[in-house]
């Protein structure tokens, strides 16, 4: 599978380059960005052997079978959508879109096109999030709340993080972990009951708080925050069912260091769980979707599920949805 990436974002090397460096049969053959000598230096860098012109011509490749999409969060269905039309599979940075029509689009052209086109919940495909539904099913019982966090300091408030023009905030970039951690958990697809914000400019969340309700109804709650003095570090998860409580200490990353503790009728352990980089074990499941068919775990589907959340939760906090303006 020969891959080509649009831009030189920061993420392309953990997420994409050095993973398939380990993965037989993933060749990263091409870059294009809006700056050509960008390109070329990140190309020297990380051994790319091809400097597309621009975003198009790296598209119209014919040796190409597969786009990376890294780009700004309001980009990644335009991009996407043009990939498709182009006859490429697609690895989408998350979140998926700007909004859930965005998403919405993007799904049906996916349907259309027979092609593999898979968001990039890293964690996702990592075996701790495979445990830890393993713990959920068959030691907590019926499951009656959820909590997640996806908190981080980022005090560069230029960053393109913080733009609403450019679909940012942290419900944008760090809460579509906490809201996907939550739905991948819980018992069923939650809707909104409130939300709450604290603003960095206008219309812009530093940070977001949201309660839910799943059909069953239990509870859920989602915390995010890229800048917020109530959580500046935190990357967990907690489920409370009738016979227990599981407890996960960074579910995004857990190749750097993470935990479970299960409590179970009064009886507490602690677990790992040993496995590659997340970005290895999603770059694998891409190849392996693209090459023999296998469904993903992050469908476009799964992806406009998530996207409808956090549109929800932006009403209720009483902030414009990304990409209306």
């Amino acid at each position: 599978m020969r891959i080509g990436t649009l831009g030189a974002a920061r993420i392309t090397p953990t997420a994409l380059v050095r993973p398939a460096r380990s993965i037989p049969g993933v060749d990263i053959v091409a870059v294009a960005a809006r700056d050509r000598s960008r390109a070329e230096r990140f190309a020297a860098k990380h051994r790319i052997p091809v400097v597309h012109r621009s975003y198009e011509a790296l598209l119209s490749d014919p040796s190409i079978d597969a786009i990376y999409n890294p780009l700004p969060n309001a980009l990644h269905a335009e991009w996407t959508l043009r990939a498709i039309d182009a006859g490429k599979h697609v690895l989408c940075e998350k979140p998926f879109a700007s909004n859930a029509d965005e998403a919405t689009s993007v799904a049906e052209a996916t349907r259309r096109s027979g092609l593999v086109v898979m968001e990039a919940f890293h964690y996702r495909y990592h075996p701790l999030m495979e445990r830890a539904l393993e713990i959920v099913h068959t030691e907590l019982g019926e499951v009656r709340h959820v909590e997640t966090w996806m908190c981080f300091p980022l005090p560069r408030f230029s960053d393109i993080r913080y733009s609403l023009e450019l679909s940012g905030g942290a419900l944008m970039d760090a809460g579509c972990y906490a809201v996907h951690c939550l739905r991948t958990l819980g018992p069923g697809e939650p809707s909104v009951v409130s939300a709450a914000a604290l603003l960095r400019s206008p219309g812009v969340d530093r940070a977001m708080a949201a309660d839910l309700r799943f059909p069953s109804g239990a509870t859920g709650r989602v915390h995010a925050s890229m800048w917020s003095g109530g959580h500046p570090l935190k990357i967990a998860a907690r489920v409370e069912g009738e016979h227990g409580t599981l407890r996960i200490t960074n579910y995004v990353a857990p190749q750097y260091w993470h935990r479970l503790t299960v409590t179970v009728d009064g009886e507490r352990r602690r677990e790992r769980v040993s496995g590659e980089a997340s970005y290895t074990h999603q770059l694998r499941a891409f190849r392996t979707a693209v090459h023999d068919g296998t469904p993903t775990l992050t469908p476009p589907e799964d992806a406009l599920a998530n996207m409808a959340v956090i549109d929800a939760i932006y009403r209720k906090a009483g902030l414009p949805l990304r990409g209306e303006l």
